[in-house]
């Protein structure tokens, strides 16, 4: 009974001591207090101080009152600051004027010259009588020119010599804006390049000066040749080209600018091809050699080779050219001694022969198949008719020494001639058959070496000039301005080398060059919209 009080005691006292914790938090909060404002007081006192020393010294500049800063501390007014801060945003605007003034400044940073001649800056008249600069004059008024219009035409000569603005001189905006309309080209160049067959010309004339030409993937890009190639030639309606090589090989490629995928390669053994060319309806390939009349027919829809080594009526030794009649009826051997031959595609045998005076070096039907037209080595052209065997007219190519090729336009325009002088004769075909010295319309003085390849395209506004004793002797002419187009071939680095043929498919969308290195070289023509 006596030891019950004892808890209640216990909880007095508990309840007793709440009240002393109570008060010994808020002591040391008070001290607390108590010791920051005697510290912040020392600190006005400081800067207080600090401030009259100042003032004795001559005065507060930015650069003590910044070191004051960063030694003492100022909270105070760095919080005040950051409180203005996020109170007033930037505008627009001036985040706008900001930036475009820093880009302007990197601009300027980037665009700065390492080292400028203050004479530059002078006003300086060129003489322009001086010999090394009498070809830059546009007019015999031009006696004097400033330094600055000098350069520009100097900037315009060397942009019109190397087809344009080399890629290395270029600002690296205008390469990305090239590369840009370069996608939408070939964008626009998908539906040409998955059509075939029947085309129909929609292009309007082309211009003059310069060419809208790309370079695409070789067409024998899958099976370029072991030899130099002797012939190329574009399917008459599908979308296909034909190379022949010495490697004794001919080769069928499906021409899209891309991809070039192989179709098939042909192997005529111990035998190296001269020439090679598809029959008028493109079902066979014609073939023959260097060392005799031997030639070879490719049956396309059979897969078969046909080796023809007698022609009855055919008195030669060796025969290596040939010319496909536009009807397909004939073949048309080159034979020595000035003989040309006709050979029925059907039964192969020669049903006419024709004479000129002198060696054989081209011939060529005309579009309608009525006509030869033949040239000698020594520079005479004969106008042959083909039922009667006939000549019907005969005349000099204007200036020629020794004749090495010719070319008749489809259209029935254009005859062209070639010589080993490099020089190329445009006559028009109406005017070599009624008049009796016909006169060439223009002659074309482009290359140095012998003309050895002509091939005018389907609409006669584009003849191409080549030669195989050059590298890069290749040249476009426009008709009928009877110009060269400047900006073809480009003269950074070698593409072409030497010209052994060349040819322009159906409807002149591409255009293609057999050189001595074993490639097809592949052009888009752009101007042209179908293939």
């Amino acid at each position: 009974m006596m030891e019950s009080p004892a808890p209640v005691v216990r909880k007095q006292r508990t309840r007793a001591k709440r009240p002393l914790s109570v008060v010994s938090a808020s002591e040391e909060r008070g001290k607390q207090q108590r010791h920051a404002e005697l510290c912040a007081s020392e600190e006005r006192d400081k800067q207080q101080r600090h401030a009259e020393l100042c003032a004795t010294l001559g005065g507060e500049d930015a650069s003590v009152r910044r070191l004051e800063e960063l030694v003492f501390g100022a909270e105070e007014r760095l919080a005040d600051t950051l409180a203005q801060v996020s109170r007033a945003p930037l505008e627009d605007d001036e985040v706008c004027s900001v930036s475009s003034e820093d880009s302007d400044a990197r601009q300027h940073h980037r665009r700065r010259a390492v080292w400028e001649d203050e004479e530059d800056e002078l006003e300086e008249e060129i003489d322009m009588t001086h010999r090394f600069r009498r070809d830059m004059k546009k007019s015999d008024a031009e006696m004097k020119m400033s330094k600055q219009k000098l350069q520009q035409r100097l900037k315009d000569q060397f942009q019109k010599a190397m087809g344009g603005t080399p890629l290395w001189a270029e600002q690296e905006h205008t390469r990305r804006r090239k590369a840009d309309a370069e996608s939408e080209e070939e964008e626009e160049e998908e539906d040409l390049l998955r059509r075939t067959g029947n085309f129909i010309g929609s292009s309007d004339t082309l211009p003059k000066g310069t060419i809208k030409i790309k370079k695409c993937l070789d067409a024998n890009s899958e099976s370029p040749a072991d030899s130099k190639l002797t012939s190329v030639q574009f399917h008459p309606s599908a979308q296909i080209l034909m190379t022949s090589s010495l490697d004794h090989s001919i080769s069928l490629f499906q021409v899209d600018g891309k991809t070039n995928a192989k179709i098939q390669t042909i192997r005529l053994e111990q035998f190296p091809v001269h020439r090679a060319s598809f029959s008028a309806d493109g079902e066979q390939i014609v073939a023959t050699g260097w060392r005799n009349k031997l030639f070879y027919i490719y049956d396309m829809l059979e897969g078969r080779v046909t080796p023809v080594s007698r022609v009855r009526g055919l008195n030669e030794q060796k025969v290596s050219d040939f010319q496909v009649s536009p009807d397909g009826k004939f073949l048309l051997l080159f034979g020595s001694s000035g003989f040309l031959h006709l050979m029925s595609s059907k039964t192969r045998e020669v049903v006419r022969s024709m004479k000129l005076n002198g060696k054989v070096c081209a011939a060529a039907f005309t579009a309608d198949g009525s006509k030869v037209f033949a040239s000698s080595e020594e520079g005479e052209v004969f106008v042959w008719d083909v039922q009667s065997s006939k000549c019907v007219k005969r005349f000099e190519d204007d200036g020629c020494v020794r004749a090495t090729s010719l070319a008749l336009s489809r259209d029935g325009s254009y005859l062209a001639c070639g010589s080993q002088a490099g020089v190329v004769n445009i006559y028009s075909q109406r005017d070599c058959l009624l008049d009796a010295e016909p006169k060439p319309q223009k002659a074309v003085l482009n290359l140095l070496t012998p003309v050895t390849s002509l091939s005018f395209n389907s609409s006669a506004e584009i003849l191409s000039i080549g030669s195989r004793h050059a590298d890069e002797a290749n040249r476009l002419v426009h008709l009928p301005s009877f110009t060269v187009f400047s900006n073809y071939p480009q003269f950074q680095k070698k593409t072409i080398f030497q010209t052994q043929s060349v040819d322009f498919s159906p409807r002149s969308g591409f255009y293609s060059v057999a050189n001595n290195k074993g490639h097809a070289l592949l052009f888009r023509l752009l101007h042209y919209n179908d293939f």
